[in-house]
């Protein structure tokens, strides 16, 4: 079942009525290129990616590959400095200032509140069960007309788990705006991405990322997948070259290493799997959450001094106990085999 939701309808009308900046390299890309003023004479760092010229300003090889690896189009994929650039521009794009809102679901990834603030959006919030899965009938009754945006986090941060399948299907036909599904931890999960719905339900975007099963982080790159329609207010929206040639190059050659990136996310969810079999043996742990992501929420007694002791021990770990439903408790990320036997070694000496 599709949903009926009128994207046009939804979007700030200055945007509705938006010229896009057109620059120099959507006309040309090639030739004697005297239109963009860059140095022609190259710059200083050797480099074969021509770094004195513009990059792309929509990176259709890149998008092309994301497309196939997704099994989606590339009329469906939006390209963003990280998921925080797209989550900034979806509220842009949607929500008047001042005026309308979001809808999270805490505990959830902070983002959302963040750039909701900065864009001067206000925000409703709905709070996971005690299981960390959604209340569907509580978040339509809680939205208004003014609610032009959900957003989900599945696996959620920073509880690792999946929200059900059905509890967002329900929620994407049933909101009356838009429904974005944050999959940052797709990846290291059992439930299948969302994205190729993305046809199905034009009110949905699913966010996905490099930084997490990819293990670039440090590249910036993000991913939106959404209907053409949604994807292009997106387009009109970001900044010119929002993407840079480096980061667009590296990304294109995960693309011809998906082997070793596939190797790596096993690798990662045995070890999870690991960390949590461990720590669920230890009966100063009061509870270990089950995870679908690439990190653990645990539960300890005092976890504020125990998250310290082990910073004092060169171990860094995230304290999470202010947030709901999780009182008491840390997260942590599942590293190298090294690093995950050095952790638990440090929290057995400090809690026994």
């Amino acid at each position: 079942m599709s949903t009926s939701v009128n994207i046009e309808s939804l979007v700030r009308e200055n945007i509705r009525n938006l010229v896009p900046y057109r620059s120099a390299r959507d006309d040309f890309d090639s030739g004697i290129l005297l239109d963009a003023n860059e140095n022609s004479y190259g710059s200083p760092v050797r480099n074969p990616l021509n770094l004195h010229r513009y990059p792309s300003p929509t990176h259709d090889v890149l998008r092309d590959k994301i497309a196939e690896y997704r099994d989606v189009e590339r009329e469906n994929i939006f390209l963003g400095v990280g998921s925080d650039e797209p989550i900034d521009l979806l509220m842009r794009i949607f929500c008047e200032p001042g005026q309308d809102s979001i809808l999270i679901t805490p505990p959830t990834y902070g983002m959302y509140m963040v750039a909701a603030d900065i864009n001067n959006v206000n925000v409703k919030k709905v709070e996971l069960t005690e299981k960390f899965q959604l209340k569907p009938d509580e978040i339509i009754d809680a939205a208004d007309e003014s609610t032009k945006i959900l957003f989900l986090c599945s696996p959620n941060n920073p509880t690792g788990n999946d929200l059900k399948r059905t509890d967002l299907l329900k929620l994407v036909t049933r909101f009356k705006g838009i429904v974005v599904v944050d999959e940052a931890y797709i990846d290291f999960s059992r439930q299948e991405s969302m994205a190729q719905m993305v046809q199905q339900y034009p009110n949905l975007v699913v966010l996905q990322t490099f930084s997490k099963a990819f293990g670039m982080a440090g590249i910036r790159l993000g991913i939106a997948i959404s209907n053409p329609e949604i994807i292009n207010f997106m387009l009109s929206v970001k900044a010119p070259y929002n993407i840079n040639k480096l980061t667009a190059d590296t990304a294109l050659q995960v693309f011809e290493n998906l082997e070793l990136a596939k190797f790596n996310i096993k690798a990662i969810k045995g070890e999870r799997d690991y960390v949590a079999e461990q720590l669920n043996h230890s009966e100063s742990v009061k509870k270990v959450f089950p995870s679908n992501s690439n990190f653990i929420l645990f539960r300890v007694d005092n976890a504020k001094e125990v998250y310290q002791k082990l910073a004092d021990r060169g171990i860094i770990v995230r304290y999470r106990g202010n947030e709901p439903h999780c009182e008491d408790c840390l997260r942590v990320t599942v590293g190298m085999p090294d690093e995950n036997v050095k952790f638990l070694k440090a929290l057995k000496e400090i809690i026994g």
